[in-house]
């Protein structure tokens, strides 16, 4: 009979049953969520290193306390594994980002105790603080936590929430979960006990009375806050959250539970705004995730024995790779280019770039709204910058893309990466809205390359244009279309006819090309490749509509809004009448899955494509049935 590895673990179904954890068995219990987070991971790939850095953490947050009514928030989201596990969703870990399956971030819809839905960073003060005050006004008792990464720090939405809830009357907690440095091992001893001792109910009540009875004597006052903060200075670093009114408390070390657990049942007792600064380590006990954190971000399925291994077959060349190496060519060609991303350098495709040119190279960290503003300033001084961001995440930055960018028409080129489904990350990091949201933006352009040549190419054009482009590409790999590595462009708004037909023409627009060429062959229909969203290839729109009883657009983005209506308003204002299918992703979220089933379920395919004209031009398509 097998050995059964998770014991204790097995007998946690929510975090009432973890409170009912002697103290001394927590340490027993952590290794065996850290070894079934790892197993688990393993099997079906997902986020590690930060999950495997924040088992401690979340076990003293709900050890301590009252989950769900008192409520955590968590930012980003990636490090909430450890949580849905011990939160009675350890038996659906299998199912982790697959469709049907756990999300991997937390969802409102999937479980009382995920509180509140964040996959984009630096939401959790903001969100916690609304709980907080909504507990304040409702009259309940309960806590509001929010746990925020060092990284998600770097984003202005943190500070702003930070601003306003030093000045609310309510009991927050913010937690950073500093996972970029460590605690000496010669401190920790102290700087437990001073955790401790400054979270503590004396503590407060001490700092709170000599205030009180020095107010009236400020020279004394101030001497006493100065020996406050130089006591505070022998071991924690020089904070500014005490500037924005909170207590602040820490480094503690995030793995030690006999640090942390008493330390939050002092934080627990405390009103007002508290922060409590956490020190962990991503890929905390599995040492080739310490070793490379990076690495171990977000792998796919692996042998927890053996590692990450490089795959027997060379991978196709990802639209990424594809951008990564466009950039590097582009700066040896022009010494005006200068490469900008938020804080997603490996997932952009930015290494080589920023090995190649450092001083050209800009990490702003989390901090959408200023890359594009920044860009803009680099722009106005006749550079040519590059921003390499995620569909998803440029949304972030549509006030500073309209004012700083499109009404001053600078030249800023936008490498939208992650555009359409996704796939396990779901709809938070779905690049569904870009072409709605950008076309109906004066002087930007869109362009949709439909296969790996073609984006090198149309990076060289919208590199070339005096106004701002924006470029959209999928995840992954294409076509396995060959990529000429010259700087050759293609025409600017110009679209071509990739298969001649007869009463139907498809439009596509990017990469669904491909699946909308095979349904053509099945159909006799024409397939246009618009290549650009805006500004439309009208000319060449109305010459394949005079040609053709009926429409077709197809687009990996939302129909409402999207490309396809675009075709439909160029037609109205041309005075022509003729009958328009749009096809694309529907005025829902979709959630996570393989994309190539979600593409399937949305009838983004091949055999999709095909039924939907099918059914939507029957009449048109009866002749040709007949004759064949």
């Amino acid at each position: 009979m097998p050995k059964n590895l998770y014991p204790l673990l097995e007998t946690i179904n929510d975090p009432a049953d973890l409170r009912q954890v002697p103290r001394d068995q927590l340490r027993e219990l952590t290794d065996e969520l850290r070894a079934y987070l790892l197993d688990s991971v393993a099997k079906t790939g997902g986020h590690l290193s930060s999950n495997l850095g924040t088992v401690e953490l979340t076990v003293a947050l709900h050890y301590v306390f009252n989950t769900p009514q008192d409520r955590l928030v968590w930012d980003v989201g990636h490090q909430t594994y450890p949580h849905k596990i011990l939160t009675g969703r350890r038996a659906r870990m299998a199912t982790l980002r697959q469709l049907g399956g756990l999300s991997g971030f937390p969802q409102r819809a999937e479980s009382e105790f995920d509180t509140f839905g964040t996959a984009h960073s630096s939401t959790s003060i903001s969100a916690a603080l609304g709980m907080a005050l909504a507990a304040r006004i409702q009259g309940e008792e309960r806590h509001a936590v929010a746990i925020i990464g060092d990284g998600a720090m770097t984003a202005g939405m943190a500070f702003e929430a930070l601003n306003n809830a030093g000045v609310a009357d309510c009991n927050l907690l913010v937690i950073l979960n500093d996972n970029d440095m460590s605690i000496s091992p010669p401190v920790g001893a102290l700087n437990r006990y001073l955790a401790q001792l400054m979270s503590g109910q004396f503590y407060a009540a001490a700092k709170n009375v000599g205030r009180s009875v020095l107010k009236n004597a400020p020279p004394l006052l101030e001497l006493a806050k100065r020996l406050e903060q130089q006591a505070k200075g022998m071991v924690v670093p020089a904070t500014l959250f005490e500037k924005f009114g909170f207590n602040y408390i820490g480094p503690i070390d995030g793995h030690d539970l006999d640090s942390l657990i008493p330390t939050l049942e002092n934080i627990k007792q405390l009103k007002g705004p508290q922060f409590l600064h956490v020190v962990t380590k991503k890929g905390q006990g599995y040492k080739l995730a310490e070793a490379d954190p990076v690495a171990y971000h977000g792998p796919g399925k692996f042998d927890p024995s053996v590692g990450l291994q490089k795959p027997a077959v060379a991978p196709k060349t990802t639209f990424t790779q594809v951008f990564g190496q466009w950039l590097c060519d582009m700066a040896e060609h022009d010494k005006r280019l200068v490469g900008i991303t938020p804080a997603m350098r490996e997932g952009s495709g930015m290494v080589e770039f920023e090995q190649r040119f450092p001083a050209r190279y800009f990490d702003v960290g989390i901090a959408e709204q200023h890359a594009v503003t920044f860009a803009a300033g680099l722009a106005a001084e006749g550079l040519k910058p590059v921003v390499a961001i995620y569909s998803t995440f440029l949304q972030r930055a549509y006030d500073q893309l309209i004012h700083d960018v499109a009404i001053q028409n600078l030249p800023v080129v936008f490498a939208l990466d992650r555009a359409g489904l996704v796939g396990a990350d779901g709809a938070t990091h779905a690049g569904a809205y870009d072409i709605p949201f950008l076309r109906c933006i004066p002087n930007v352009s869109v362009a949709c390359p439909s296969d790996e040549n073609e984006c090198r190419q149309l990076l060289c054009t919208a590199y070339e244009q005096a106004h701002p482009v924006a470029v959209r590409y999928p995840r992954g790999a294409g076509a396995g279309v060959a990529v000429q590595l010259g700087l050759q462009s293609l025409p600017f708004g110009k679209g071509e006819i990739r298969r001649q037909g007869s009463g139907i023409a498809i439009l596509a627009f990017g990469t669904l090309l491909h699946p909308a060429l095979q349904a053509a062959e099945a159909l006799g229909a024409t397939v246009v490749n618009m290549r650009w969203a805006k500004p439309l290839d009208t000319a060449l729109l109305l010459q394949v509509a005079a040609n053709h009883q009926a429409l077709v657009t197809v687009e990996e983005g939302a129909t409402m809004g999207g490309a396809g209506s675009a075709v439909t308003e160029a037609l109205h204002a041309a005075g022509v009448l003729l009958p328009v299918l749009q096809l694309g992703l529907p005025d829902v979220f979709i959630e996570h899955g393989d994309p190539a089933k979600l593409l399937a379920l949305q009838g983004l395919d091949a055999p999709g494509i095909q039924a939907s004209i099918a059914q939507r031009f029957a009449e048109l398509l009866a002749p040709r049935a007949r004759a064949a």
